[in-house]
């Protein structure tokens, strides 16, 4: 899966031993931020008339970097199936990917000239930065998120807390038997409940407001509250059965959202990048056969 890569690299703040952002004590950063800095002292020293464009030499010469860059760091899709160590290993091209990709900021800008129109040179320029800003997002959620989703796993698989629904559901069925038709619909509603019910959107904010779960508990709880004697006894052994019910189903659908945040970005990464390239391809085609 593709959002794997991350994690076989070890970006968890908890891992004892260095990920790929340290790797080699920052090897690839500092390369990155030498590689920006000389093409921001070039820019800065070269005098190009009658000012810098991507068409000046200079120009040329940062969008070819930019342009070899933009290719090999595609590469990474093809290299993180390879599991290899040394110089090269899935570690270190990760942490080359990450920090020589940032580094496209400067020299993509500075090969621009500051320059920008309605043309395919633009449309690679923003489809460059919008591939880097989802592989920020992406970096900053496996930072944070994975211990989040351990957090609230408390220790069980998706699996299990599934498993601890249906038994639920189970418990519900004969509990329910005392209760009277009205509040025997309302635990069927809630045995209708299907946790991974809704789309993209509901995944990722996690707001369930039609939670069937949720509104037989309300109700019954309203019940209740205005029964005695053993109907009073079964309504409220159900309302701790749909408490509970409510729990695990929140433990769930939070677990499914984290891990929508997790892959999100790659949903955007991934398919920018080949419109990246394509449109890179369009910028260089126009460039030499048409200017």
């Amino acid at each position: 899966m593709a959002s794997r890569w991350i994690e076989r690299t070890d970006l968890g703040q908890g891992a004892s031993h260095e990920g790929f952002l340290r790797h080699k004590r920052f090897r690839w950063l500092k390369v990155a931020l030498l590689l920006s800095i000389a093409a921001v002292a070039g820019y800065a020293m070269i005098d190009v008339q009658p000012r810098h464009n991507g068409g000046s030499w200079y120009g040329y010469t940062l969008g070819t970097i930019g342009a070899l860059l933009i290719l090999w760091l595609t590469v990474l899709g093809i290299r993180k199936r390879a599991m290899t160590r040394g110089r090269w290993s899935l570690k270190g091209w990760t942490s080359a990917h990450v920090y020589l990709g940032l580094s496209l900021i400067v020299i993509g800008t500075l090969h621009t000239g500051f320059q920008f129109g309605w043309n395919v040179h633009t449309l690679a320029y923003g489809l460059m930065m919008l591939v880097i800003a989802s592989g920020i997002y992406g970096i900053s959620v496996y930072a944070t998120l994975p211990k989040q989703l351990s957090d609230n796993s408390a220790g069980f698989t998706r699996p299990q807390l599934i498993d601890a629904v249906q038994k639920l559901d189970r418990q519900l069925q004969v509990a329910a038997q005392p209760l009277g038709v009205a509040d025997t619909g309302l635990v069927l509603i809630s045995l209708d409940d299907d946790p991974f019910r809704g789309g993209a959107l509901r995944r990722l904010s996690g707001s369930y407001p039609n939670c069937r779960t949720a509104r037989a508990l309300a109700a019954l709880r309203q019940r209740s509250a205005s029964t005695s004697g053993p109907q009073a006894d079964a309504a409220e052994a159900v309302v701790k059965l749909l408490e509970r019910k409510c729990a695990i189903l929140a433990r769930i659908r939070q677990q499914m959202r984290i891990r929508a945040l997790l892959e999100v970005w790659l949903y955007v990464h991934v398919p920018v990048t080949f419109a990246l390239i394509a449109a890179l391809a369009a910028h260089i085609v126009s460039v030499f056969f048409y200017w």
